[in-house]
């Protein structure tokens, strides 16, 4: 009785710690597995995200730049609805973070991304016109490509910590493995010791069966009984051979799995590579070729109106009949299913694009498992996505160069017009005069007004077409000396020559100016002070008054006009330097001009290395504030000693 309890306590001792082994097993795989793909998904959240921002930025600059070339407002759907949608694009890709150096760059990026919009896109569009200053083009592309690097500074970073990741969850599974294996190796010392404990009274009695199972085998009839133990045991061993088997069909599972998420993330790395697209597909394919044993894989891509890329892998010639293909794009896109005797993939496409496919085949297994067609369907997916992405950039890249190309045809043209206009401006202003000066007092007093018309509107349509040619050069005019510049003597100067204007207005005037040098284009200040003067008695009615007010304050030197004039509404402040841009209630009070003195006034500031702001209130006036980098005022020359 004592001998049958100790066989039974063992036995069932070494099933439970089977048992135990398997159920841990199964438990810590599914955990594993759940960890992984909750990862996984995770760095596809952020990368899905990180790629949409990006998309949506582009479809806003897109948008701007094709109403600053043509200021035609149908181009910009795309701005507003990529300017909301990159926002909300950041905060899910901020909301799936973990690592705070991603978060540090998705931060730049969020920046980046609000610089461009604030600073450049959204003034454009509030102005309500197209914008033709080069310079705030340039700058504008430049703050897009900050756009560009700081979504590719987050993209390599996710994909780091994709790869980190994969090798973290290839190290837990090994880990596992090891794990597993000295447990199972912990069962099997366990069983052995019960072996060696009940050698005495289990193991030779074992030995005498056999034995004596050999002598009935061989004709000896000598044995009287033969002891039921050794089936017992036998259907023990059957059970933990299947145990075995069980956990070794596990772990094969679990390292294909594995394999299945690294050759994903070749076939991703390979695609998102800046080489050819012909060199990208041979390398894909041969990647899917290698993961899936397959003898022939012919892939059809179209990435623009009669561009399509054929790979095939091995290189040679290879081509499927018209129903074969029509068959293979009948079929869910991504999903692989067989298709003459290989499986066949379909690939999306849009209006200037046809369906793709994939279709790969082998001789020696033509039948595929679920889990290869699996592979194959993810695999294709990225395939799918990544020509998507690239059908995107081409167009993208297409639109630029005709937009680019538009912004130059439309600069050609402001030249060959402003030029033109100035040689039959000159004869009509010459001869106007002539008429003027030679008649004397032949003229009626209707001609006089009417060559007095005349000599006005020429005047005032030569200073327009200057003005376009000062804007249309982007920088000061060739020549122009950077000296010190006496920005209080130009000040009180200019006031001095303004006043009497100012004065038959029945507008009052005061200036308040002091010591103040800056360094630059004394001729280029003196315009940009006087495209100043003269908006604050335009646009101040009769009984109002302006002052003009210069004042060193630390590094700069700050000048403000300001009026009390009509005041400019809110909605017009943002575009207010902008080429021909024109508040609202000036053009309904009919107040002349083109509306580019303004945008020559930030030129040129900016190119003194300053800047320009506004403030105004409607109907109470405005404030314009020009900032300059001030310098020590000149020392006085000395006259040489007379010897």
């Amino acid at each position: 009785m004592n001998l049958k309890a100790r066989v039974v306590g063992g036995f069932v001792l070494l099933c439970t710690l089977f048992l135990a082994l398997v159920f841990l097993q199964l438990v810590v795989s599914d955990r594993m597995q759940a960890d992984r793909l909750e990862r996984s998904l995770r760095i596809e959240r952020m990368l899905n995200a990180n790629r949409a921002v990006l998309q949506f930025m582009t479809d806003a600059e897109t948008g701007v730049r094709g109403f600053q070339l043509t200021g035609d407002r149908a181009y910009l759907p795309p701005y507003e609805n990529g300017r909301r949608q990159a926002f909300l694009a950041l905060d899910e890709l901020a909301a799936s973070v973990t690592d705070p150096q991603i978060e540090r760059l998705v931060e730049t990026e969020r920046r980046a991304v609000a610089h461009w919009l604030y600073a450049y896109g959204i003034p454009i569009v509030n102005a309500g016109q197209a914008d033709a200053d080069v310079e705030r083009a340039a700058r504008g592309r430049t703050w897009f490509d900050d756009v560009r690097t700081s979504n590719a500074a987050v993209d390599a970073a996710v994909d780091a910590e994709r790869t980190e990741v994969y090798a973290a969850d290839r190290r837990s599974a090994r880990t596992a493995e090891l794990m597993f294996a000295a447990l199972a190796l912990l069962v099997l010392l366990t069983g052995l010791a019960i072996a060696l404990l009940h050698e005495r009274h289990l193991i030779r009695p074992i030995e005498h069966v056999r034995h004596t199972l050999r002598r009935l085998a061989d004709g000896d009839l000598s044995a009287r009984a033969v002891p039921s133990g050794p089936g017992e045991l036998r259907a023990v061993m059957s059970t933990l051979n299947d145990l075995a088997a069980e956990v070794e069909r596990l772990i094969t599972e679990e390292q294909a799995r594995a394999a299945v998420g690294e050759r994903r993330q070749q076939v991703a790395a390979a695609l998102r590579s800046e080489r050819d697209p012909h060199e990208i597909g041979r390398r894909v394919a041969g990647l899917i070729a290698e993961g899936l044993a397959a003898d022939t894989v012919l892939g059809r891509v179209t990435l623009g109106p009669g561009a399509q890329l054929v790979v095939t892998w091995p290189e040679r010639e290879l081509s499927l009949d018209p129903e074969t293909v029509a068959e293979i794009r009948a079929g869910r896109t991504g999903v692989a299913r067989p298709v003459a005797g290989g499986l066949g993939v379909a690939l999306s496409g849009d209006e200037d694009c046809p369906p793709g496919l994939l279709y790969l085949a082998r001789a020696g297994r033509p039948d595929f498992t679920e889990d290869e067609r699996s592979l194959l369907g993810k695999l294709c997916r990225e395939i799918d996505h990544a020509a998507r992405q690239m059908r995107l950039r081409m167009r993208q890249e297409r639109l630029i160069s005709e937009l680019r190309a538009l912004d130059e045809q439309k600069d050609a043209f402001i030249a060959t017009v402003t030029h033109e206009l100035r040689t039959p401006l000159t004869s009509i202003l010459g001869y106007t005069e002539m008429l003027t000066e030679g008649a004397g007092g032949e003229l009626t007093a209707m001609q006089r007004r009417s060559l007095s018309a005349i000599l006005r509107n020429a005047h005032r349509l030569r200073d327009t077409v200057a003005d376009l040619l000062l804007l249309g050069r982007g920088s000061r005019p060739d020549g122009g000396e950077s000296v010190p510049v006496d920005l209080a003597a130009l000040l009180t100067a200019l006031h001095a020559e303004t006043s009497g204007t100012a004065r038959a207005k029945d507008v009052d005037s005061e200036v308040t100016a002091e010591p103040a040098w800056v360094r630059g284009d004394g001729t280029q200040i003196e315009l940009m002070l006087r495209k100043l003067v003269e908006n604050a008695i335009k646009f101040t009615p009769a009984g109002g008054r302006f002052a003009l007010r210069l004042a060193a304050e630390g590094p700069n030197a700050v000048l403000t006009v300001t009026d009390t004039g009509m005041g400019i509404p809110a909605d017009d402040l943002p575009g207010l330097f902008t080429p021909f841009h024109r508040a609202a209630n000036a053009m309904d009070q009919a107040v002349q001009g083109p509306g580019l003195g303004l945008a020559i006034v930030r030129t040129i500031v900016t190119e003194h290395g300053g800047l320009v702001t506004a403030s105004s209130e409607l109907g109470r006036g405005s404030t314009f504030t020009v900032t300059l980098p001030a310098i020590p005022a000149p020392e006085p020359a000395v006259a040489p000693a007379l010897s």
